[in-house]
């Protein structure tokens, strides 16, 4: 891998995170195209550091909702901040048990053919199809005949420790690349009836303390490898330090915009739209896997 397929890789990372398209998936496909051949684990790896990066831009972009989180949490302040951190941790037990259980199972999905993208890609849209037409569409229809209220409440309910639960089960089942993460868990949480804002700020912010820790977790052990391959005259491992670098920061600078972009999104409640997309890539994704073309 060159600093040029890092770059592409970064960008389409900053932008697949947040958009409910799979980033993992999109990794995948473009690895494909520019012909990057890497093993699960590698791939994987590198997919984490790109996390790092657009975990981080995460942080920059709710700063403002994440700094009031971890002072409450810290200093065990019993009010909504509190709670709503404790929430995120219960949403962590499911790709934690996932994570500690399985890792060896997920990093085989990385690094293969393109049919299980497509296919996964195919359950995402319709996810969001899904969510749409039955949750966000009539709530939308529900607010437009009630033209007497100025300042209609937003629809939904607060995230309970029930939801938090369910929505971590979604994320869990989101490691498979072609699920989106993002996806599948905003979708989740509307079918179970939470309010779109809180939604989204809620899958954004989940996803911080299981990729932190992954991330540590990877970082120990290339770091080890290294020494005992240094010391035994292996040669280095085909991700060199500027590539990653590279990657790191386009997929934060890009993330940032795109966090942005889709906070706004969700509110407008216009998923659907991306359902359309997943579902044509997926069948070319499919296609491709079979040699259609």
């Amino acid at each position: 891998m060159d600093t040029l397929d890092a770059l592409i890789l970064g960008i389409v990372q900053g932008l697949a995170e947040y958009l409910p398209i799979s980033s993992s998936g999109h990794l995948e496909i473009f690895r494909e195209i520019l012909g990057l051949e890497l093993s699960g684990a590698d791939s994987l790896q590198f997919d984490v550091m790109l996390h790092v990066a657009t975990v981080l831009s995460t942080i920059v972009v709710l700063w403002r909702e994440f700094w009031p989180l971890c002072v409450s949490f810290f200093t065990f302040k019993r009010d909504s901040n509190f709670y709503f951190v404790c929430k995120i941790l219960v949403s962590c037990i499911p790709i934690g048990i996932v994570g500690v259980c399985f890792k060896d199972v997920i990093e085989e999905f990385f690094g293969q053919e393109l049919t299980l993208v497509g296919v996964c890609l195919c359950i995402t849209a319709a996810l969001l199809a899904f969510s749409y037409y039955f949750r966000t569409r009539p709530a939308e229809e529900r607010l437009a005949r009630r033209k007497s209220i100025l300042r209609p409440a937003s629809s939904g309910r607060n995230i309970t420790f029930v939801d938090a639960f369910v929505i971590g089960c979604a994320q869990a089942v989101a490691v498979l690349p072609g699920l989106s993460r993002s996806g599948t868990t905003i979708a989740t949480g509307i079918l179970i009836g939470d309010k779109r804002e809180q939604v989204a700020q809620f899958s954004f912010l989940m996803v911080i303390i299981p990729i932190l820790g992954e991330a540590l977790l990877d970082l120990k052990h290339m770091f080890g490898i290294d020494a005992v391959d240094a010391a035994a005259g292996v040669p280095e491992a085909p991700i060199g330090i500027i590539p990653i670098v590279v990657g790191f920061l386009a997929a934060f600078i890009v993330g940032c915009i795109a966090c942005k972009w889709m906070l706004n999104i969700v509110k407008k409640g216009k998923l659907v739209w991306f359902a359309l997309y997943c579902v044509i890539v997926g069948f070319i994704c499919i296609a491709k896997g079979y040699n259609l073309f």
